[in-house]
């Protein structure tokens, strides 16, 4: 078979071929999947390495059950239950290989320590304290921007002013917000 027959045949001609016994059929398979499928181990392990080794497994697996393919679904279906029910399968192992004591550890707590409450306390009493010494149409476009984090755009239909003027507002109720905050500091 000729190199544009491959790259021009259907999924289910090229599996019809490998069955037949042409091993470059394969290759061309192979080649079809093979990034998308190492993309998809890549986000779920974080590990180019472990993608690399789910994807060769994965297509151990097609070639060695590819009789068992039924051309009622697409060969990408097929090729795709199996990459996922591989990656449950190195989920399982991973499990299995954790102590006892890893298996049950809880996570580390995202709510603050009592201290790191009391520092967030006093920097929103700062900041509001700054906020206070604004001119009252900073004071509006602060808490209209980074409290009710409305956008720029619809910032300008609220108040009906031009989208720059909003825009450069802003920017000037943040410098003052910027020095306010230093002033007190030092």
């Amino acid at each position: 078979m000729e190199i544009a027959d491959y790259i021009v045949a259907d999924d289910r001609q090229l599996t019809r071929q490998v069955l037949d016994g042409d091993t470059t059929a394969f290759e061309y398979l192979f080649d079809r999947y093979r990034d998308a499928i190492h993309r998809l181990f890549l986000q779920r392990t974080g590990s180019a390495e472990d993608a690399d080794d789910l994807l060769q497994e994965t297509f151990i697996k097609v070639y060695m059950n590819l009789h068992r393919y039924s051309p009622d679904y697409t060969f990408g279906q097929w090729l795709y239950t199996i990459a996922r029910n591989t990656f449950i399968d190195y989920v399982r192992k991973r499990q299995d290989d954790l102590s006892i004591d890893e298996k049950f550890s809880s996570p580390a707590s995202n709510t603050p320590t009592p201290e790191e409450s009391v520092i967030n306390a006093q920097r929103r009493l700062q900041i509001e304290h700054c906020i206070a010494r604004l001119p009252e149409n900073y004071r509006k476009l602060i808490r209209m921007r980074f409290f009710d984090e409305y956008s720029y755009e619809e910032i300008a239909v609220k108040l009906s002013l031009p989208l720059g003027t909003v825009k450069t507002q802003i920017h000037r109720a943040r410098e003052r917000m910027c020095r306010l905050i230093v002033e007190n500091d030092t």
